[in-house]
């Protein structure tokens, strides 16, 4: 009996533990994709790229799926279901919203300048490696955790993404890879929505159903 209750609090203490390590790592990740933002968007609007405003505005849309996936902590697996579904609506309201910027690209834009693209695109790929391996060991952990780690390893696909479209804007001296980039990062925002919402939205209707 004695053994049982230790082995129980070694489990219960083991399982604090964790919490509390992914509380520090999405503390971490919230606070670099808040600077991030501002960083990517300033450059986005001083390089006129519509790739780089679209991927600083998925970072303030990961640093709300950062504090979500916080707040779902401790509360069990309805609250962190409920936190995945919220993610799923944020990034397909990014999503959409990108595709409306592109086609404003479309009809009213400039190209862009490829070196600040370049510049400020390298500084968010390297934060954005810095989230995913963070993430990495927590990625298969619970349903809040996992999508959480799908945002973040979206946000290196678009940085990639932006990296690509700079070279070519530069050799082409045309806009329109500034324009298929942001449109690729908005399919990958719908794409990543339907996952998510997918998983979450059956986890939080069996965490709602009472135990018997």
């Amino acid at each position: 009996m004695a053994e049982d209750c230790c082995s129980k609090k070694r489990d219960t203490l083991a399982e604090l533990a964790l919490k509390a390590d992914q509380r520090r790592v999405l503390l971490a990740v919230l606070a670099i994709n808040l600077v991030m933002f501002f960083v990517g968007f300033g450059g986005g609007v001083w390089a006129r790229s519509s790739a780089l405003m679209a991927d600083s505005v998925d970072m303030l849309g990961d640093a709300f799926v950062y504090g979500l996936s916080l707040f779902a902590l401790h509360r069990g697996a309805r609250w962190e279901a409920g936190a995945a579904i919220a993610k799923g609506g944020i990034i397909l309201v990014f999503g959409i919203l990108v595709m409306a910027e592109i086609v404003d690209k479309i009809l009213n834009g400039v190209p862009p300048s490829s070196s600040l693209m370049l510049l400020f695109g390298g500084m968010a790929l390297v934060a954005n490696l810095a989230c995913l391996a963070m993430l990495w060991r927590f990625r298969t952990l619970n349903v809040n955790m996992s999508s959480t780690f799908e945002c973040s390893r979206n946000d290196v696909i678009s940085n990639v993404g932006v990296l690509l479209a700079a070279g070519l804007v530069a050799v082409t001296g045309s806009g329109w890879p500034d324009i298929v980039v942001g449109a690729m990062i908005a399919l990958i925002f719908l794409r990543s929505s339907w996952r998510v919402l997918a998983e979450a939205i059956p986890a939080y209707r069996k965490a709602s159903v009472p135990a018997v």
